[in-house]
């Protein structure tokens, strides 16, 4: 079976990528292990500020600009437009003194068409809310499972998609083509997350491993149309049920809950939250960060045909989209790609 693409790895960046090479006629093979994706366990929010701070991420506005239609797009074109759903998150105030900051943040021009300086009034008791709300505009909540599993279900029906841990030692490679278990291919585009730690082509590159977890609870007394944002997030799912979360964790790597996860995620809601609940579920994931908070793509050092896309981090939502248009323009079409998100920035000898 010959193919334009490999694509390893099928999380929020490996659907940008293929997405991006369906829609200018390219083929390809998609191997995932699904086990390993952040995506499936991400609260699913996309969100253009950072809140604690009430500062914008580098080139937010860009990357806003492409990911919000990418994802409408695609749901209409998988049959369901509640997989992306249009949702203000409101900030929590802590003092009059951080809501004074939140007016001056509205003032600055990268914030000012994502910071509303109309505060929300809660006077409801089932959250603890002793000022008014700031809302966040761009933003809502993409339903990560379904949506990955709408795609992978059309992929499938294509035959374009194994569900399978990918084997590094059965690739073969020359200059001119790949070939992976009967699948011969011009390009290889790993896009592993935190996996890439294994990849023995890319497993030199700083990718740090940041764990984060979250609760999902049941409360019949809370009722919330908005994502609700403190010290952590809580994210309307729908029938009672809500996301709370979520913890980072550096040091460990491992894919099990952690009570001490709960504890703290449980300890931050009881601040917030007046309303009895029930813990319905825990889930764990490793999302694949980097230390200048700004992907990591292009072309590996030596071997011309195989390439990385990573680093998406927190935001991945948001700058996956745009990134895999990036790579894809870069080798299809010959784009230089921004030497602050190249790959080639880590390597002490040039591509």
């Amino acid at each position: 079976m010959k193919v334009d693409y490999i694509i390893v790895g099928f999380g929020l960046s490996g659907l940008s990528i293929a997405e991006h090479l369906d829609n200018i006629g390219k083929t390809f093979m998609v191997y995932d292990s699904p086990l390993y994706s952040s995506s499936r366990v991400a609260g699913g929010v996309f969100n253009p500020v950072v809140l604690k701070r009430f500062t914008a991420p580098w080139n937010i506005e860009a990357f806003v600009d492409k990911a919000i239609p990418f994802y409408k797009n695609l749901a209409i074109k998988l049959g369901d437009e509640n997989l992306v759903i249009d949702q203000p998150v409101l900030r929590r105030f802590n003092s009059i003194e951080e809501q004074n900051k939140w007016f001056e943040a509205c003032d600055k021009p990268i914030l000012k068409s994502f910071l509303s300086d109309v505060l929300w009034n809660y006077k409801e008791n089932e959250l603890n809310v002793p000022f008014k709300l700031g809302e966040v505009t761009n933003t809502g909540r993409i339903d990560l499972n379904n949506l990955l599993d709408s795609y992978i279900l059309s992929l499938a029906q294509r035959n374009t998609y194994k569900k399978e841990k990918f084997q590094y030692d059965e690739l073969e490679r020359d200059s001119n083509s790949i070939k992976y278990k009967g699948v011969e291919s011009s390009h290889l585009i790993f896009a592993e997350g935190h996996k890439v730690v294994e990849n023995p082509y890319f497993n030199h590159l700083p990718v740090l491993g940041n764990k984060g977890e979250y609760i999902v609870i049941k409360s019949p007394k809370l009722k919330m149309n908005f994502i609700f944002k403190s010290s952590v997030f809580i994210i309307p799912l729908g029938n009672h049920m809500y996301k709370v979360g979520a913890t980072f964790d550096r040091d460990d790597k491992s894919l099990n809950t952690t009570t001490k996860a709960q504890e703290e995620i449980k300890e931050k809601l009881s601040k917030v939250l007046n309303a009895e609940y029930e813990i319905m579920d825990q889930v764990a994931g490793i999302r694949p960060t980097v230390g200048d908070r700004k992907p990591i793509i292009g072309r590996h050092f030596e071997f011309s045909n195989l390439y990385v896309f990573n680093g998406m981090g927190s935001r991945g939502i948001l700058t996956a989209p745009l990134s895999a248009q990036w790579l894809i323009d870069f080798i299809e079409f010959e784009k230089q790609i921004n030497p602050l998100v190249d790959v080639a920035r880590f390597y002490k000898k040039p591509v």
